[in-house]
């Protein structure tokens, strides 16, 4: 049967309103309504036309329906500066991504996810230090977040969305663990990203609300986004620079050339790292060296990006799963053609996590990965 829900997702994943829509397909906005609500029957000549418009293929609006997500499960970062649209574009992305890692599932034995309830009482700095104990992490500086992310079983997708409006955002489904990130700023800040997204998983799981919170009515973790928000901020950066390491290692005098130096300790942006000194409960830095330190940061470029910066990090996993495909005689269009999608839509997700060279046809050559296929 025609699904009316993924005529809904792929026109939002194109930013398209049902007029936009209407006026591509040449069709009359009343049909994409009533098509979208299920009022009408999909005539097979209109299923086409839409097809042609959206850039998917006609079996996709045949397949089997799935949980949409919305708004109020997913953790974007802030939902004021962005549009309706942008969003909407974003949770239909989302979708696509579950529906990629269900495929990934049926042909893979995926790591099992290994990220622990914790006691809702506990700070975020305090939760921080317990991942970090419950994983083996110690102190030390985490030399590929991404990797460790995957290792864990949280599926990492990317997004290309090309606007700072959608840099990064996480959801539950089903028990399983989603963090999506935008390529769109530097490899520092989107580490940073990543364990803001890995604070939201842990501190704010299944509509908990935000730490310390004594409000009684019906959970909604994003209720104060506010609130929630610094929570992750704080959780990212205990996670990325636990507080023992980071005064072990930095002097008692702190200079922004300090700060650019050690920053590659931790991989993070230099930004980051002074303010992380700046709050601790002891903190390192006064108020006005803290100001004085951000504005020598901003007059170097340090506040707008990472001069200098490292590389940007990569999925292990999925470069596991490009290999295997292709030692089989295969690439990225036959998951899209599996799932009826766009081979563009498929490689968008690894936009951000995944260099361009992978993503060719010829991706993932050499010897056969640890990653093992389900028989």
């Amino acid at each position: 049967m025609f699904s009316s829900k993924r005529l809904s997702l792929a026109r939002k994943r194109r930013r398209l309103t049902a007029k936009g829509l209407a006026q591509e397909a040449g069709v009359s906005p009343v049909t994409i309504t009533r098509l979208e609500n299920g009022q009408n029957e999909a005539v097979p000549e209109t299923v086409e036309k839409l097809a042609e418009a959206l850039g998917y293929p006609t079996d996709f609006f045949y397949q089997e329906d799935q949980s949409a997500l919305t708004k109020e499960v997913v953790s974007f970062r802030s939902l004021k500066s962005m549009s309706a649209k942008e969003r909407d574009a974003a949770l239909s992305a989302g979708e696509i991504g579950v529906e990629v890692y269900s495929w990934l599932d049926g042909h893979f034995n995926l790591p099992d996810l290994d990220l622990p309830p914790f006691d809702p009482e506990l700070t975020p700095e305090t939760a921080a230090e317990a991942l970090r104990q419950h994983w083996g992490l110690g102190y030390e500086p985490i030399p590929n977040l991404l990797k460790l992310l995957e290792a864990k079983g949280i599926r990492v997708l990317g997004l290309e969305e090309n606007t700072a409006n959608v840099d990064a955002f996480s959801f539950w489904e089903e028990g399983r663990a989603y963090v999506f990130l935008n390529s769109y700023k530097s490899a520092e800040r989107s580490i940073f990203d990543a364990a803001h997204e890995l604070g939201h998983l842990v501190l704010h799981k299944h509509g908990t609300t935000p730490v310390g919170s004594k409000n009684t009515k019906e959970p909604n973790p994003f209720e104060d986004s506010r609130n929630v928000e610094v929570e992750a901020n704080r959780f990212a950066a205990a996670f990325l620079m636990p507080e023992e390491d980071v005064r072990l290692r930095l002097p008692r005098f702190i200079t922004a050339d300090v700060i650019i130096k050690a920053k590659r300790r931790w991989r993070v942006s230099a930004m980051a790292l002074a303010y992380r000194v700046h709050h601790f409960q002891r903190p390192m830095l006064t108020e006005w060296q803290y100001r004085s330190i951000c504005i020598e940061l901003g007059k170097r470029g340090y506040r707008s990006g990472e001069p200098e910066g490292i590389t940007r990090e990569s999925s292990v996993l999925w470069k596991m799963v490009l290999s295997e495909l292709w030692s089989d005689r295969k690439n990225l269009r036959h998951i899209a053609d599996d799932l009826a999608l766009p081979v563009g839509e498929v490689e968008m997700l690894l936009s951000g996590i995944l260099p361009q060279a992978d993503r060719t046809e010829a991706s993932g050559g050499g010897s056969r990965p640890a990653l093992r296929v389900v028989k």
